[in-house]
Formats: C-alpha cells, sequence, structure tokens
C-alpha cells in the first residue's frame, strides 16, 4: 500500500472518531413488522459504511472475474483460430498438391475445432466432387448451407453438382436463388444460358441475353454478346422451323435480316420457309440477291440443288456467268459451273470449264476427281488415272467439306452453328484447304 492510500485511510479514521465524539446520541431503527432497536450514530454510520465497501468489493471481483474470464477464453479463442488457419493453409497446400488423403484430414481437423467453418465445408464438398461422389459432396453443401443460407459461393455449388447429375430444373432454381440475392451476377446469368441451351429453350435464353447485355462492362463484351443475341434467335427460328411453326420461323429469321442482311444461316431459314409455304421463285429471288451480296458459296450450292430441282439450270448457268464476269479471278464460282455442267452431262462444256481451273495452280480434290471421270468418258484413261492419283495425293474426302473460319472445325455437313467453337455462321465450302489452314493456326 502506498504512502498516499496510508494518509488517506488513516485520515478516513480521525474522521470516524471525530464523527463519533460529536455525535454520541442514539438513533431508533424500526424494522418492517419488527421490533424497534435503539442504534449509536457512529455505530449505524460505521455499519452503512462497511456494506458500501461490502457492495464495492463483490462489484469489484465480479468485475475482475469476467475480465479474466474473457482473456481465457479470447486467448483460447485466438489459438483455436491460429490452429484452424494453419490447418486450412495445410489442406489448400495439399489440393493444390492433389494430396486429397492428406487435405481431408486437415479439414476434418478444422471441423472438429469449428463444425460450421464454410470454407473447410466447401472445399470437403469440392475434393468429393472430383471424386465424383456427389451425394456425400451435397452432404458438406448443403451443412455450408444451413451454416450461411445467403451465401453464393454455396449455392454455386450445390448448382455445380446439380448440373453434373443432369437435374436441370433443380439447377435453375439455385440460379434463380443466386440472382434473387444478386440479380446482376454475371457468372449465374452465364450458367444459366448455359442450363437453357442444353434444354433448348431459345425463347426464353433470347430474354436472359438481353438481360446480360445490360449488365456487361465494356464494349468488347456488349459487342460479343449483341453477337450471341443474333445467334439465338437464329436458334429460336431454326427451332421453330423444324417444329413447323412456319410464321414464327419467319418473323425471327426476318428480324435476324434485320439486325444483319449477310447472316448466311437465316437467309438459309428464310428460304426454306419461303420453299415450305410453296413461295419457290421469292426463295429464288431471296437466295439469288444474297449470293450477290455476300458471294457466299454455300448460298450458291444451295441455289444450285434448288434451281436444278425446279428445273431451271439455264437460268443457274446465267447466275455463274455473270458472277464470273463480276469476279473473274474466283475460282470457286468457275468450278461450280464446270460441276454444274458434268452434272447437266455438258461434258464438253464441263471439261472448257475445268481443264483451265488446274493450270492456274487450283488443287480441288473435286477438281481431279471431275476431271478424271470426264477423261474415262473420252477414252482417256491414262490422263484419267493422273487425275485420279493427284486427287489421292491430296487425301482429302471426295466430298466437299464444310469448314469453319474461325477454328478450322471441318464438317461433312452444314450447320448454323459451329459445334466446336459455337460460333454462328462461320462454315464455308471448304474449296480452297481453307480448314487445312485455320486448323494449323489453332493447334499453333
Amino acid at each position: 500500500m502506498g504512502k498516499t492510500s496510508v494518509i488517506i485511510f488513516l485520515l478516513f479514521l480521525i474522521g470516524i472518531i471525530v464523527f463519533g465524539f460529536f455525535n454520541p446520541e442514539f438513533v431508533t431503527i424500526k424494522i418492517p413488522g419488527g421490533e424497534k432497536y435503539e442504534v449509536s450514530k457512529f455505530i449505524l454510520v460505521l455499519f452503512s459504511i462497511f456494506i458500501g465497501v461490502f457492495i464495492t468489493f463483490i462489484f469489484f471481483a465480479i468485475r475482475d472475474t469476467k475480465k479474466f474470464i474473457d482473456n481465457w477464453q479470447n486467448q483460447k479463442r485466438q489459438k483455436q483460430v491460429i490452429k484452424v488457419q494453419e490447418l486450412y493453409s495445410k489442406a489448400l497446400n495439399a489440393i493444390l498438391a492433389r494430396n486429397d488423403d492428406t487435405a481431408r484430414e486437415a479439414l476434418d481437423g478444422i471441423l472438429a475445432e469449428e463444425p460450421d467453418h464454410l470454407d473447410a465445408l466447401l472445399r470437403l464438398g469440392d475434393l468429393y466432387v472430383l471424386q465424383e461422389d456427389f451425394q456425400k459432396a451435397m452432404t458438406y453443401y448443403q451443412k455450408a448451407r444451413t451454416a450461411a443460407p445467403q451465401d453464393l459461393q454455396t449455392l454455386f455449388s450445390i448448382e455445380g453438382v446439380m448440373e453434373k447429375t443432369g437435374r436441370w430444373s433443380e439447377s435453375l432454381k439455385y440460379i434463380d436463388d443466386i440472382l434473387d440475392i444478386d440479380e446482376d451476377n454475371l457468372a449465374a446469368l452465364f450458367r444459366k444460358r448455359v442450363i437453357l441451351e442444353k434444354q433448348g429453350r431459345w425463347d426464353d435464353i433470347v430474354s436472359l441475353q438481353q438481360t446480360i447485355i445490360k449488365h456487361t462492362h465494356t464494349e468488347k463484351e456488349k459487342q460479343e454478346e449483341q453477337d450471341r443475341l443474333l445467334g439465338y434467335k437464329y436458334e429460336y427460328g431454326r427451332d421453330s422451323l423444324e417444329t413447323n411453326q412456319l410464321e414464327k420461323a419467319k418473323k425471327a429469321f426476318k428480324t435476324v435480316l434485320r439486325l444483319n442482311k449477310d447472316f448466311i444461316p437465316a437467309i438459309l431459314g428464310l428460304a426454306e420457309v419461303m420453299l415450305r409455304e410453296n413461295e419457290s421463285e421469292e426463295a429464288v429471288n431471296l437466295l439469288e440477291k444474297a449470293y450477290d451480296s455476300t458471294y457466299s458459296k454455300i448460298i450458291l450450292a444451295r441455289l444450285e440443288d434448288l434451281l436444278i430441282s425446279l428445273g431451271e439450270p439455264g437460268r443457274l448457268i446465267s447466275i455463274y456467268k455473270g458472277s464470273i464476269s463480276r469476279r473473274p479471278n474466283d475460282p470457286g464460282t468457275k468450278f461450280f459451273l464446270g460441276k454444274l455442267f458434268y452434272r447437266l452431262e455438258m461434258i464438253d462444256d464441263a471439261f472448257e470449264s475445268l481443264a483451265g481451273m488446274e493450270g492456274l495452280g487450283i488443287t480441288y480434290p473435286e477438281l481431279h476427281h471431275l476431271l478424271g471421270n470426264m477423261y474415262m468418258r473420252r477414252n482417256q484413261p491414262e490422263k484419267a488415272a493422273r487425275e485420279y492419283i493427284k486427287m489421292i495425293d491430296i487425301k482429302k474426302s471426295l466430298r466437299l467439306p464444310y469448314c469453319c473460319t474461325r477454328c478450322g472445325f471441318s464438317s461433312e455437313d452444314w450447320s448454323g452453328r459451329c459445334p466446336d467453337c459455337r460460333s454462328w455462321g462461320s462454315y464455308e465450302l471448304n474449296l480452297d484447304g481453307t480448314c487445312s489452314v485455320m486448323s494449323s493456326a489453332a493447334r499453333s
């Protein structure tokens, strides 16, 4: 006890003694429901002081005890936090090293310390997803959701399991739960788009795509999404055409062509609608006008098939010759003209059209195939054999394949959308080895 405390205590005692000396009287104290007592004022004051000191002692004792317990609990909690952090760091390192057993052991250790540890529950679920044990994964994801019902990462994880197990309706439900929490979440919107594509719900995708465009950030991204919107509108028209809903298909294709008049899949789709409505002349005019605008060999091939089926090869020959006069350096149209002559059994005209192409360095495999056939008809087997050998050396199909000009994907059948890079309107006939060049570029 310091000097100051001793002095204060002595002064306090002196004060009490002086108070008792000047106050020798007694006071009467009556207890409710009891007897009366006479007590010295001095004793009463001492008793009151004692009660006050005792209460103060109890108060400070409780306060200090609580402070001690809180400090002890904080220290314990800090040790637990440090331990959990060390275990989680160990688990992450093990996951990166693909040591699943060590990672699981560390994560289980975390849950032993903290059963509702969100990240540990999610990482354990992820480990079981990698092992395709989706039931076990869902056990941990559901625990995580119970611990944090509004956590987006948890909802994305559960949605991922639904998607992997092909439960599209439930997957969409969880995506909608995410969008209820964060309506601008682009990751959720993109996932929803993928699922709707798998379900072929093109009308819903068109509406969703418009929402995505509103939430894109850069002009480049906005343009890419606008191109996707065009493709989805085409898909809606294609699907309507396949289900024979001709009015819906026509409206969809016309909408696409208003936005991009040279969108080849929509041109072909609209022509098909016209044919089904017995508007053959309108279909021919549409394709002819589209070819004049795009010079697409795919449109030209469709126009050829259509005019031959309508019994108008002369009109087709005029179209070819007109195109050649406008673009004399385009070997593709010359090849189509020669091939047409061959189809029409006009062998001399076909030979005249095709023979000159070989001197220009054109190496279409179909060209050598046709020349070989014509040499055989002219009883020139040796020349025919040389053309067939050239065709074999090229090592390509006799049938002209289609080629995606974006990624180089090659296919025997035309499609409005490349199944590899998912681009629309990127198919072209592989007349000049475009597919090989693009494939090499993609690989490099």
